[in-house]
């Protein structure tokens, strides 16, 4: 009877360990799906300045953000893959999914937040009637702003490309002014006026360049344009709440207001 009680203690001994460790394992999963620093990536203007203003909303629900800067188009996505960071803010869904593709990544958007209409710029000219035969005009290299620059050309009468998404180059079908299109990396293009006759550049990097969109540009995209910059994050964490909490937060009143007073146009809000 003694040792058929010893038995029993153990067993109740050891179900309860079991227990605790199953309820902790539990907590500790439930804490793993949360974190209240979040680090996301962003170009410097304007999704930087925009996510300043996203900082103090954050913090009212309990989250720190770290912005790290980047000039670059490519580390921000593989950083989030490799889980350096949580999330980036600089992309358009079509260049987001593209990567996606030709890079393997897994990366989702989880908020639309603005529109940076594409623009092109000249130092040389003060209109498009004004390019010349065998003129050049800079658009940047990645495939999906190349075909995005290349169809604000063709909406604008400068030449024809043919039908489909990821236009290049090679693409012309008609070009009736002999225009020599240069591919460039898209943070070049700024610098590049003085060389060529025209550029498309996006706004984020006119606008560090003292480049007004909605005063300097010599055509500029539509506001249904489909290119709006999103927060992307790994697939698998955008159901996480960190996530869901930035994902609100840039979507508020707050940073919709922000937009429209502090941009003037030169960049639309998205949601």
């Amino acid at each position: 009877m003694k040792k058929r009680f010893l038995s029993i203690v153990l067993a109740s001994t050891v179900a309860l360990g079991a227990f605790g460790l199953t309820a902790c394992g539990n907590k500790d999963a439930a804490q793993s799906q949360d974190k209240k620093k979040i680090v996301i990536g962003a170009t410097p203007q304007p999704h930087s300045e925009i996510l300043e203003k996203v900082k103090p909303i954050l913090k009212e629900k309990g989250y720190d953000l770290e912005v790290k800067i980047f000039n670059d188009y490519v580390i921000p996505n593989t950083a989030v893959e490799e889980g350096d960071l949580d999330a980036n803010f600089f992309q358009h869904v079509p260049y987001l999914e593209q990567f996606n593709k030709e890079k393997g990544t897994h990366l989702a958007y989880v908020a639309k937040v603005h529109l940076e209409p594409m623009g092109v710029y000249s130092d040389k000219i003060k209109d498009l009637k004004e390019l010349k035969d065998g003129t050049t005009i800079a658009v940047p290299n990645d495939p999906t702003n190349e075909a995005r620059a290349l169809r604000l050309l063709e909406k604008e009468g400068i030449a024809k490309f043919k039908e489909g998404e990821l236009i290049t180059k090679l693409d012309i079908t008609e070009n009736p002014k002999n225009i020599k299109i240069e591919e460039l990396e898209a943070a070049q293009l700024p610098t590049t006026l003085k060389d060529v006759d025209a550029a498309v550049i996006n706004t984020n990097y006119a606008l560090p360049a003292g480049l007004n969109p909605t005063k300097d540009a010599l055509a500029i995209e539509e506001k249904d344009s489909p290119y709006a910059n999103v927060i992307a994050v790994k697939e698998e964490n955008k159901d996480k709440p960190y996530i869901k909490a930035l994902a609100e937060a840039i979507n508020s009143p707050e940073i919709k207001k922000f937009i429209e007073e502090n941009y003037k146009g030169s960049i639309i809000p998205s949601f």
